[in-house]
This record gives C-alpha cells, sequence and structure tokens, in this order.
C-alpha cells in the first residue's frame, strides 16, 4: 500500500515497533498486527546496526505489501533503502523541508508534535500527518515528558486540516477517550508489543476504535 491518498482511509490502530519491548520479536509483531487489521506500520528501532535495520526493514515491507502503509521512525537513509512508504520525524530531526527533497513528494512525512504551535508549523512544513505526544504519561520513551491529556488532542484536532495520531500511554482502556477527543489514529505500544497475543490486542484496540470513531466495523 502506497501513496498520500491511502492514508486517512488506514488510521485506526497504527503500530510502531519496539524491539526492546517485544515479546515475540519485531517480525513478529508486525505480522500478527496486519493480520489483525492494522493498516500502518511505523518501524523504529534504536539498537541495531545500518545493516540489520535494512535487512529487517526490508522484511518488512515484504510483510506490509499492498495491506498497509510502510513507515521508517528518523531513518530517511533506511527508508529510502527498502523504498518505505515514508517517515516518521521529530522535533530534533531532519528539517521536514530537506527530507522531503530527499524523499520526494509523493512519500508520506510524519512529524512529532507537543502542543498546537508545533502543529501548525509542521502542517505549514509540509507533513502530512503529526504524532501528538505523549497524551498519557510513559515510561516507553524516557523523554517523552509529562501527559498532555485528552482535551488538548481537540485543540490540535481544531488548529489544522491534517490527521492527528495519538501516542503516549494508550491502552484499552483509555483509548476510547483519546478517539472521542479527536484523534484521527492512535498507537498503543507497551499494550499491544508486550502482550501474549498481538493479533488479539490489535483486534481489540481496532474494534474500540471504530466503536468510538462511529466507523463501521
Amino acid at each position: 500500500m502506497t501513496g498520500k491518498k491511502d492514508l486517512l482511509a488506514v488510521l485506526d490502530f497504527y503500530l510502531v515497533t519496539d524491539s526492546g519491548l517485544s515479546k515475540k520479536g519485531t517480525l513478529s509483531d508486525v505480522q500478527e498486527a496486519v493480520a489483525a487489521g492494522c493498516r500502518i506500520v511505523q518501524y523504529r528501532e534504536k539498537n541495531k546496526s545500518t545493516k540489520e535495520m535494512v535487512a529487517e526493514a526490508s522484511q518488512i515491507k515484504s510483510i506490509c505489501g499492498a495491506d498497509a502503509i510502510f513507515l521508517v521512525n528518523d531513518r530517511i537513509d533506511v527508508a529510502l533503502a527498502v523504498d518505505a512508504d515514508g517517515v516518521h520525524i521529530g522535533q530534533e530531526d531532519m528539517p521536514i523541508d530537506i527530507a522531503r527533497a530527499i524523499l520526494g513528494a509523493d512519500k508520506i512525512i510524519g512529524l512529532t508534535v507537543h502542543n498546537i504551535s508545533e502543529a501548525i508549523e509542521a502542517e505549514r512544513s509540509g507533513a502530512d500527518y503529526v504524532g501528538l505526544s505523549p497524551i498519557f504519561d510513559t515510561a516507553t520513551k524516557s523523554d517523552a515528558g509529562t501527559g498532555i491529556g485528552t482535551e488538548r488532542i481537540k485543540d490540535v484536532k481544531n488548529a489544522i486540516n491534517i490527521p492527528v495520531v495519538a501516542i503516549g500511554g494508550i491502552n484499552k482502556q483509555n483509548c476510547r477517550s483519546v478517539i472521542e477527543n479527536g484523534a484521527d489514529s492512535l498507537v498503543a505500544i507497551s499494550a499491544v508489543v508486550c502482550s501474549d497475543d498481538v493479533k488479539r490486542e490489535t483486534q481489540e484496540l481496532i474494534a474500540v476504535i471504530k466503536s468510538a470513531s462511529g466507523r463501521i466495523c
């Protein structure tokens, strides 16, 4: 699955990989999540060599195939090497205009934001979606900061015209409020990759998201 035209259509549960937390391994997590209906996958890896990342990213791209959009976190070189559908970058990473010049107009670029001003600037700079973080306190990312709460989702959503993906401390118990407050999609890393059954957890999250958003299951 490729192209920006597909982005809104696939936004419900968004898988971000984490090899440090995963019980079964990144490839298994992606296989189970995609089989469960996940339609957007971000490969986030901080502990492997570039060679290892390219090899693993290539395998993830094959798993995603025509079923899921495949993005790479931070590493534009890895995304280019495997012809991923795009990248997700942070506030301290490569500027969007440079990333866009390297990747081309057709690739998806997501940017992490923490407030309204960053979200507005992300849209102005050409981001295709924003990852709003952290919604709740989280131990998954040590530098994530204090949770901003679900009410801030509404504020950001009302300020921009691109999709908002919520991330940070989200699980089945609180994900309904995240969607009800305006998020187009959400990430729940620990709740999924730390589980014994990634496929089941993904299916259950997707069901709650669709119910909360009024989408047809």
